[in-house]
């Protein structure tokens, strides 16, 4: 295993990918499409995957609790009668002309919302409706019946991001980046991505059947998966050694910086020296939750800025709290980190508070909003702002560039091998030896 300098430090292994299984969301990301910072949504695996964004902090609870989401009173603009003209000529001619009658107008109501945000051209733009919103509502901490994965909806076909540790999806070998072409044998092409995830969700103990797209593989292939209740756990923790310990963060909940704090605190009376914070395949969640992480890390400053289309900013700083701002740090990321999972690592990356190993990140750098609909008809996203790191760099579609890379193939691992976080172990240690790991 060889060390060399750049920029940075990269550490090549004959492995081309590896992916640490944890929960990812929505992002969500980014199986994940709403509630938070453009990252993958949680909890509602496999539920609107692709996180349209961390939802402010005005706007953390989840249903019923609408009145904690933005409500807008609306009426007709000035002009309206003239611009939507053509629209209700459209309309009458359907209902006096189309062929099959009666046609359904609330499907062409929510038809014509969605069309009108699609042009748009935002993928992070939308609208919900009734039983989607109901669904990407599910808590961060809450639990559902699934095969318990993060899904990306932006991309042609329902695309995983990162399956749940211990999960059905985890079971059957699915993989970030594996598209679902197919569900119980029928074709998904053209389908919208939130109409297949209400085809994979399902009731515990039943099956689904899912045909799969993966790169590198010349054939699709089918899995079978028995669908499982799925609960989102918030973090794991352990003591790699005497010196070295380990904290994976499973997504940004509610219930993660409490977590985080109990678990450092623990760690920090056992002796811990140096810190591998695991990243891996987390999809994001909440804002709020995302700036205490970091505030465990980052003493002062700036966390991540938000910048609205009027030209304003909101600035988020650290809390002064944090109890690991001067421990050796390292962070583990992967295309499966996203988010709020970016904004941390971002951070620690702007202030070099710490090595991120691994690979380049989701690139999810996006701010939605959630409004609800008059008539219980759903709700629409809409991306309201950009979010930058703290040295003003923005990482939509671009992703954070780990300092280390380590890239391995899934497929050529033994049990139990991790060379990310070997690679992470090994910095750590150099660290704690003196070293600077300056090239070698």
């Amino acid at each position: 295993m060889a060390w060399r300098s750049h920029e940075g430090w990269v550490m090549m292994t004959s492995k081309s990918k590896w992916v640490w299984v944890l929960v990812g969301a929505l992002a969500g990301g980014m199986l994940a499409s709403g509630l938070f910072l453009s990252g993958l949504t949680a909890g509602a695996v496999l539920t609107q995957a692709a996180r349209a964004g961390l939802l402010p902090e005005q706007a953390v609870q989840w249903l019923p609790s609408v009145d904690q989401v933005w409500t807008y009173e609306s009426a007709p603009p000035e002009g309206a009668d003239a611009l939507f003209r053509p629209f209700w000529q459209a309309w009458d001619i359907v209902h006096q002309e189309f062929v099959d009658q009666p046609v359904d107008d609330v499907a062409m109501m929510r038809g014509a919302i969605r069309g009108a945000l699609d042009a748009l051209g935002d993928p992070h733009t939308a609208y919900m409706d009734p039983e989607t919103y109901v669904q990407a509502n599910i808590p961060l901490q809450g639990s559902y019946e699934g095969i318990g994965a993060w899904v990306d909806t932006n991309a042609e076909y329902l695309t995983i991001v990162s399956p749940m540790p211990g999960s059905p999806a985890e079971k059957v070998g699915l993989q970030p980046g594996d598209e679902v072409v197919a569900v119980d044998g029928e074709d998904m092409t053209g389908i919208d991505a939130n109409l297949v995830i209400r085809r994979v969700l399902g009731p515990a103990g039943t099956k689904v059947r899912l045909t799969i797209r993966r790169e590198r593989e010349p054939d699709l292939f089918d899995v079978e998966i028995v669908r499982a209740e799925i609960d989102v756990p918030s973090i794991q923790s352990r003591m790699l050694d005497d010196e070295l310990g380990y904290i994976q963060l499973f997504s940004f909940s509610g219930e993660t910086a409490g977590d985080l704090r109990s678990a450092i605190r623990a760690q920090k009376q056992q002796g811990m020296q140096a810190l591998i914070l695991d990243l891996r395949g987390n999809g994001g969640g909440f804002l709020h939750t995302a700036i205490d992480v970091a505030s465990e890390f980052i003493p002062a400053g700036t966390v991540v800025i938000e910048r609205f289309g009027d030209g304003s900013e909101q600035t988020y700083a650290a809390n002064g709290k944090g109890m690991a701002t001067d421990l050796p740090l390292v962070v583990l990321v992967d295309e499966g980190s996203a988010s709020a999972s970016e904004i941390v690592a971002g951070a620690i990356q702007d202030y070099e508070r710490g090595l991120l190993i691994g690979e380049t990140t989701f690139g999810k750098g996006s701010v939605q909003n959630w409004v609800p609909l008059d008539g219980d008809e759903g709700a629409v996203r809409v991306t309201v702002a950009r979010w930058y790191t703290p040295s003003g760099r923005q990482i939509q579609d671009i992703g954070l560039e780990p300092d280390i890379l380590v890239e391995v193939d899934p497929m050529s691992l033994d049990p139990g091998e991790d060379p990310q976080l070997a690679a992470a172990e090994s910095a750590l240690r150099e660290i704690l030896r003196g070293s600077s790991l300056e090239g070698s």
